[in-house]
């Protein structure tokens, strides 16, 4: 998630760089990248250049690199950059989705539609992201049965699977257990989803482990910690990549990620945005480089 969900809230950084990070990160064994925003630049002008982003890619061979869009225009921005997958975000909270994209939350999935169809002509799969699953900065804390039930209507509009997005790290292991519950109330398998979370209240990990108990396999993460919302006060980044798969490895849960690599990604975003990041196997280093003193 880090050169889209990452850089978003940053200060603009040159398109070389974001290009860069994306191909440090190809090079990592990561299967899934969102590389780009099709959003105005106007709007986010850390996302400006998405075109020429995708285009300057060194692509791989089996990894997804995916774009989120706001609308039918962007999706045909991202259909002709060469995404290999759609987002699109609707969030179980009216005054979120408000602030976040000006419609109601009815209207964005009724919109859904016609980026399905798009997407869906030119053989490209659109992941339905339903933000502020875990709790709204404006609204607190959202019932996980509204979550579910705007996951179905998402579902019901075209989209291949769905993703769950705690948008301010307001999300806690029994919270997790709560939603998750929920969805699987209205039959959506939680080995079908992917979760998304932040770490603004240090329990970004934790949420991870509670969620891998009820056989989620699917995470974001941003590398270095980098991330946060525009449209959401306090939106801290988001769980750290690195410290994920330096947990999940030590879990006896093999990643097919390069760790070193991924470390070298995170220094390389932290030189980029020019401030230190919130990663913290960046700077202590995996557990397996810890010697015991005598």
């Amino acid at each position: 998630m880090g050169p889209r969900d990452g850089l978003q809230n940053e200060a603009p950084i040159e398109i070389d760089d974001r290009v860069r990070l994306i191909d440090a990160l190809t090079g990592t064994g990561l299967r899934s990248i969102e590389a780009a925003s099709f959003v105005k630049a106007e709007a986010i002008p850390a996302m400006g250049g998405a075109d020429e982003v995708m285009a300057r890619i060194e692509r791989r061979p089996g990894v997804v690199y995916s774009a989120l869009v706001p609308n039918l225009r962007g999706a045909e921005r991202a259909v002709v950059a060469g995404a290999d997958e759609l987002e699109v975000v609707v969030s179980a909270s009216e005054t979120h989705n408000q602030s976040n994209v000006r419609r109601s939350v009815d209207d964005s999935i009724t919109g859904m539609k016609d980026i399905v169809r798009l997407a869906h002509e030119a053989g490209k799969p659109v992941e339905a992201i339903v933000s502020t699953s875990f709790g709204c900065p404006y609204e607190g804390d959202i019932a996980p049965s509204r979550v579910a039930e705007v996951a179905a209507a998402l579902l019901d509009a075209g989209a291949d699977r769905c993703s769950f997005g705690d948008t301010t790290g307001m999300a806690t292991p029994r919270r997790v257990d709560e939603v998750l519950a929920a969805l699987a109330a209205v039959g959506i398998a939680t080995g079908d989803i992917g979760l998304h979370f932040h770490n603004t209240r240090g329990t970004g990990l934790a949420n991870v482990v509670a969620a891998l108990d009820h056989g989620v396999t699917r995470f974001d993460a941003s590398i270095g910690g980098l991330g946060g919302c525009p449209y959401a006060p306090g939106a801290s980044g988001n769980v750290v990549t690195e410290d994920l798969v330096h947990m999940l490895e030590d879990m006896g849960i093999d990643t097919g990620i390069d760790l070193d690599a991924l470390i070298a990604a995170a220094h390389l975003a932290e030189r980029l945005v020019g401030r230190e990041l919130p990663g913290q196997v960046m700077r202590a280093g995996p557990r397996s480089r810890v010697h015991a003193r005598s």
